[in-house]
């Protein structure tokens, strides 16, 4: 059953991450994207309130979820926004740098400091950065710096910190009031935010955006519940496993988003990226089962 569950948790991460790149790319702000989606998976969940046991949920769940509802819908934003302008295929395989944040988390917070495979981990995880980058043709080009100087990438690292940050309350929630009910409010509580965002921040027009929905109406209703299965897989399995583990196993989407990025957008550089992909999972792996 676990084994379903993680499959069906890789497939709906990197198919979704598709569909908010072809969005972007189809004229839709990430704004917009990330309002209609959440607003479709609302309407989705409505029904399920009915079955849901909303009376003998406590304090500690709605304190959870919320925290992590406004954590994980500000990390969709910038996910979004990093898909808008950097490849699916350098975009997947930075994924494992949530390990060091979790890391990085545990040391600021928690005073755990990590081992020696730990850190050999983080330093594989870097090496293995320098390949998803093309070596620039002047003789001071850095794979490194340019990697990190891409907006896009600094909107993935940005995503991921509040990605890794919202994990803790969100298993909270699930330990406390079951996967389905952290799902259902999860996106119920993520929706006004979201709204909040996009009436302050949008620099389109509504009637614009809502003219580009017409035409991708599609494609987002295919992304909303590609967000719900994953969201849901990704509860039923960190109420049952160890945060460290989940994490593990969610790498394997990064090595599906590389081979995506070059069927589906043409991308570039599939050797190098590949073997980046490989080279960062087994980092990752090292710092998790530390």
């Amino acid at each position: 059953m676990e084994l379903l569950l993680v499959l069906a948790r890789i497939g709906s991460a990197a198919v979704a991450n598709v569909f908010q790149k072809q969005l972007t790319n189809n004229k839709l702000q990430p704004l917009f994207i990330v309002m209609s989606s959440y607003g479709l998976m609302a309407l989705l969940c409505l029904p399920v309130l009915w079955w849901l046991p909303i009376g003998s949920l406590d304090s500690n769940f709605w304190l959870n979820i919320s925290l992590a509802a406004m954590l994980d819908m500000a990390g969709t934003l910038l996910l979004v926004m990093s898909l808008s302008r950097t490849d699916l295929s350098v975009f997947g395989p930075l994924n494992a740098y949530k390990v060091v944040f979790s890391m990085l988390l545990a040391m600021l917070l928690l005073n755990e400091i990590p081992s020696l495979q730990g850190l050999t981990g983080v330093l594989i995880i870097i090496g293995g950065s320098f390949l998803l980058m093309p070596a620039k043709l002047t003789p001071s080009g850095s794979r490194l710096w340019q990697l990190l100087s891409d907006r896009g990438v600094q909107y993935r690292f940005l995503s991921i910190a509040l990605f890794s940050i919202g994990t803790l309350p969100l298993k909270n929630a699930v330990l406390s009031g079951g996967a389905l009910a952290t799902t259902v409010f999860w996106c119920l509580f993520g929706l006004p935010l979201a709204v909040l965002l996009y009436q302050a921040f949008s620099a389109h027009s509504w009637r614009r955006d809502t003219i580009h929905m017409s035409q991708q109406c599609y494609a987002l209703l295919g992304l909303a519940l590609l967000i719900l299965v994953m969201q849901f897989t990704t509860l039923l399995l960190l109420s049952t496993m160890l945060i460290a583990y989940a994490l593990a196993l969610f790498q394997l989407t990064m090595v599906l988003q590389v081979f995506l990025g070059a069927r589906i957008f043409r991308e570039a550089h599939f050797r190098s990226r590949l073997a980046a992909c490989l080279v960062m999972v087994m980092g990752s792996l090292l710092v998790l089962y530390t």
